[in-house]
């Protein structure tokens, strides 16, 4: 499928409130007596968000089409998670969604909360990139690509690796490139065993990946559900046809599951570790991770108090005398990349005085009252 799209835009149609009600009831029953539910999600999912979808009236291609400019789109960095984001947040916690199949790079899902063994991206993820050597991921608070001109399928960032030292690479996936094997097949596996399939603002027309929902709609005993203002090519398949922007599906399917919509808060997880680095001297890692280890970056700077050096660049490191008495008290202040405009934080790290230890910090910003709360 070609990145284009025609001058004049499919036609975009939106059902009545009381119809996308009564088909919200239906497919919140089809939810409770699911087994093994999967969502497949499309650009039209981020549209809310301030995100441009592609072949809408206002999508990015659409407009490149028309020979217009996009005037107006929120950067993907700033973007807050949707409704629709984050009431699969709470079905995924609830364990009703089993597993999130996405053509979307913006990073919104594992932002909102999806954990990162429950979705495959399938079309990569702005703000990851990966060694080329050692396949070690590494997420960060900015876009993962290059800042130098390159050719679209030169995917080299600029940076190396921490682990090894190879050349890393951005995750996204460009028309004509393959799409990454083992989330491709995660993403076929779960849609075979799925006995419903809910595909949230997608025109499904980009394949390999559109042939995935396929799956469960041509499977006998499995429903396929597709909620899109557009027409898809596999409408013909679907058990349920709802035309309708996902958040107004969205709202009303967890009011008649009797589940919340939680608000966006911003998770961090933070590690602080202390380490014997010989000649009697210690050293004051900091470092953010993700919950399965992967490295993540959103820090700008840390720096301890009393010390006038501010570290600006990882591994965030600061040197220490060795004689430091055990339950002594280290603060340190964070500067984060604020995109939501996170303030700085200071936390304090307590030394046990046996040997090399570490403590995980959560961090949590929520950005409607613009507070940290912090636990270990």
């Amino acid at each position: 499928m070609a990145n284009t799209a025609p001058k004049i835009p499919a036609e975009e149609r939106q059902e009545a409130p009381e119809v996308i009600d009564k088909k919200a009831e239906a497919l919140a029953k089809l939810m409770r007596k699911s087994k093994h539910m999967v969502v497949f999600t499309g650009a039209g999912i981020s549209t809310s968000a301030g995100i441009p979808d592609f072949r809408g009236p206002d999508g990015i291609w659409t407009l490149r089409a028309q020979g217009r400019q996009l005037t107006k789109a929120v950067n993907t960095l700033q973007a807050v998670p949707t409704a629709t984001h984050m009431a699969l947040v709470e079905l995924q916690n609830r364990g009703i969604l089993k597993y999130l199949i996405s053509q979307n790079c913006d990073g919104l899902h594992r932002k909102s909360g999806i954990l990162p063994d429950r979705i495959s991206e399938l079309h990569g993820n702005s703000n990851r990139e990966y060694c080329k050597d050692c396949s070690k991921e590494y997420i960060r608070d900015f876009r993962a690509v290059a800042s130098y001109e390159k050719t679209v399928h030169d995917h080299r960032t600029g940076r190396k690796c921490a682990r090894c030292g190879g050349v890393l690479l951005d995750s996204i996936v460009n028309f004509g490139e393959s799409l990454p094997a083992e989330p491709l097949q995660l993403a076929r596996d779960h849609a075979q065993q799925a006995d419903l399939c809910l595909v949230l603002g997608s025109s499904l027309t980009v394949t390999p990946a559109n042939g995935i929902p396929e799956v469960p709609g041509r499977r006998k005993g499995a429903k396929l559900a597709i909620c899109n203002l557009q027409d898809t090519p596999l409408d013909n398949l679907a058990d349920m046809r709802i035309h309708s922007k996902t958040d107004e599906l969205m709202v009303r399917v967890m009011a008649k599951l009797d589940l919340p919509i939680p608000s966006f808060v911003l998770h961090r997880r933070l590690m602080v570790q202390m380490e014997s680095t010989g000649n009697e001297r210690r050293q004051l890692k900091v470092t953010g991770v993700d919950v399965d280890g992967t490295p993540i970056t959103f820090l700008q700077s840390v720096k301890l108090e009393y010390n006038r050096r501010v570290v600006r660049s990882e591994p965030f490191t600061i040197n220490l005398r060795s004689d430091l008495d055990p339950g002594t008290e280290l603060k340190l202040q964070l500067e984060f990349m604020g995109h939501y405009g996170e303030p700085n934080l200071d936390i304090i790290y307590e030394y046990s005085g046996e040997g090399d230890g570490q403590t995980l910090y959560l961090l949590e910003y929520n950005p409607q009252n613009g507070e940290w709360k912090v636990t270990k």
